[in-house]
């Protein structure tokens, strides 16, 4: 039963949606450089900020890099930050993201995903934050304009509790310019719900109980810290399925944890997906059910850290797996998904033949006849690695 029902209903872009959620959740310190498409969060915030509808420390730097630098000092000191940045700005940030989880802060990011150059190009895909998987960031993606406002604040506590970072992926333009209906919480309940944070002393400016952060680790130590966060990656499932339990309790909305099935009673194929597309290839695997084809749709909502178990129990029983991403290792093996996915199959029982579609690179529209290309993909099940819509077929 929920504690504090949605109160209203409005029309938000995803950009708009976050910048809403960050409103209501009063952080202490946003640092952030705009880059397109995430531009609009920090425009609709640094406004927010100037009405003085917040007591938020808004910092403008002239750089992403220096934008995560004072996100990491900011959190450091035991402030609640955020940012929001996109594409390059996100690979400016790379050497930052790689201390931000090494010193177990949790600042929450939100990247409104998008290709990296060359060729430039503004559009979205999920290349950018694919680049940062091995970092140490936990990575959320959002399937609408409401997963972009829910992630947000659900990503609060999971950072906190798991004193790691989190990006909330939303996919640019699709979901960043895009305007849906959202239930919105009230501001209290949404402060409610994150709270003040929790009293771990883990800052610098706890004077009675100081502490060394970003001390030198040489071959006696440095390997012991890499270890303890790995074990702090896998320990955040559990904090991400407790703190989804009281997302749901708080607010009367359920929130898929890990993944979200769709169709899959007695499937014997599936799509996996992530993002903004979810929705329509669930009308297309939907469209197959009904044409007595066995189809499922399973949607990962957390990459990081990666849905293994849950992945595995989803499929449990299917003889067909295409996989759908848009992003590419350039290994030969497929993109991260379909090769993280192999990887967690390679133990069940049963394995299913996985066939790894790429789409949608650079903003590629997903047509109808391109659905149609996959849904002979699916029963067909001809394995390795195909490209979508880039004139040849698959």
């Amino acid at each position: 039963m929920s504690v504090l029902a949605p109160t209203r209903r409005l029309g938000l872009t995803g950009n708009d949606a976050v910048a809403l959620a960050w409103k209501q959740i009063n952080p202490d310190v946003v640092a952030a450089y705009p880059i397109t498409p995430s531009t609009q969060v920090v425009e609709k915030f640094s406004q927010y900020v100037a009405d003085g509808v917040v007591q938020t420390q808004f910092v403008p730097v002239e750089s992403e890099h220096s934008a995560l630098s004072a996100c990491v000092g900011a959190a450091a000191c035991g402030a609640r930050v955020m940012t929001a940045t996109s594409s390059q700005g996100l690979a400016l940030m790379h050497e930052i993201l790689y201390i931000a989880a090494g010193l177990r802060l949790p600042i929450v990011m939100a990247v409104a995903n998008r290709a990296l150059s060359a060729p430039i190009n503004i559009h979205g895909d999920h290349s950018d934050a694919m680049g940062s998987r091995d970092s140490g960031w936990l990575q959320l993606y959002a399937k609408d304009v409401q997963d972009a406002y829910d992630l947000t604040i659900l990503a609060v506590r999971v950072a906190e509790r798991a004193r790691l970072p989190v990006m909330v992926g939303l996919d640019g333009f699709t979901l960043s310019h895009s305007l849906e209906v959202v239930d919105v919480y009230g501001d209290d309940a949404v402060r409610a719900f994150v709270g003040p944070g929790p009293d771990d002393h883990y800052h610098f400016l706890d004077s009675p109980e100081p502490i060394t952060i970003g001390p030198l680790a040489l071959p006696d130590s440095y390997m012991d810290f890499r270890r303890a966060l790995a074990e702090a990656v896998a320990r955040s499932a559990e904090i991400i399925a407790r703190e989804a339990a009281a997302f749901r309790e708080h607010f009367g909305r359920s929130l898929p944890v890990f993944v979200e099935p769709v169709a899959m009673e007695a499937a014997r194929a599936a799509v996996v997906l992530m993002g903004s597309y979810a929705g329509v290839v669930e009308e297309a695997v939907l469209r197959w059910r009904e044409a007595g084809r066995a189809v499922g749709l399973v949607r990962p909502v957390v990459f990081r850290p990666f849905p293994a178990e849950a992945l595995r129990a989803a499929l449990a029983g299917v003889e067909h797996v295409v996989v759908m991403e848009r992003a590419d290792t350039l290994s030969t093996l497929g993109g991260p998904l379909g090769v993280e996915l192999r990887a967690a199959l390679y133990g069940a029982v049963r394995r299913p033949v996985v066939t790894d579609v790429i789409f949608g690179l650079g903003g590629r529209e997903l047509r109808e006849e391109d659905l149609e290309q996959v849904g002979r993909l699916v029963e067909e099940a001809p394995g390795g690695v195909r490209y979508l819509g880039t004139g040849d077929g698959v």
